[in-house]
């Protein structure tokens, strides 16, 4: 938008620096609003999606699972990458049978969240999941969680207390709340029928 041109940096260059399985590093030369120019290292990712699963009792499902770079086991609502050409809806849809079990009859989409904008493309998208009918599990080749159900209460507990560290959960709980509370808006729509699974690796949210 015109208003941020005061703020807005241009790309002189561009340069690959590190290309992985999921993840691309990119070292671009950019010149600043004053002129002056300087380098930006970032990572590039394709995307992803997280649902919040909300069971008719009220409980909402979660998952605990050890991750690497943090040395620790995280708590988190249930999330995956996008695959290409894949609508964020049926990532959504996918990782919540696949990680869970369950599945939802009702979807709704909340937003998009950029959760390292400093370093990162990444955009994760929130979606809610109600109806749940539950299933078998579909963990991916060296993907091991545990599946646990808490209340909201609980769950805002663990962040009240600093315990609840994940960004795209602490959102999700913060979306859970201002719903509940009818200050914020879900359309809700039946659960799309996804095509068959291609037995892609859909870790890295």
């Amino acid at each position: 938008m015109a208003e941020d041109d005061h703020l807005r940096e241009h790309q002189l260059q561009s340069e690959q620096v590190f290309k992985g399985n999921f993840l691309r590093v990119s070292r671009d030369k950019v010149r600043l609003p004053d002129g002056h120019e300087t380098e930006r290292e970032f990572i590039r990712h394709s995307g992803a999606s997280v649902v919040v699963p909300v069971l008719d009792d009220g409980r909402l499902v979660l998952v605990r699972q050890f991750r690497y770079p943090l040395q620790r086991v995280i708590l988190e609502f249930p999330a995956g990458k996008i695959d290409p050409g894949e609508p964020p809806l049926h990532t959504a849809v996918r990782e919540l049978t696949e990680e869970t079990g369950y599945t939802g009859g009702e979807w709704a989409y909340a937003g998009p969240i950029h959760n390292a904008a400093a370093y990162s493309d990444e955009v994760i998208h929130l979606y809610f999941a109600r109806g749940l009918r539950e299933g078998e599990a579909a963990l991916d080749q060296g993907e091991h969680l545990d599946v646990v159900c808490m209340t909201e209460d609980e769950l805002d507990a663990l962040a009240a207390r600093g315990e609840l560290s994940d960004a795209k959960t602490l959102i999700g709980l913060l979306w859970l709340t201002k719903w509940r509370q009818k200050l914020w808006s879900l359309e809700w729509q039946p659960a799309p029928v996804l095509p068959e699974d291609d037995n892609s690796s859909h870790e890295g949210a």
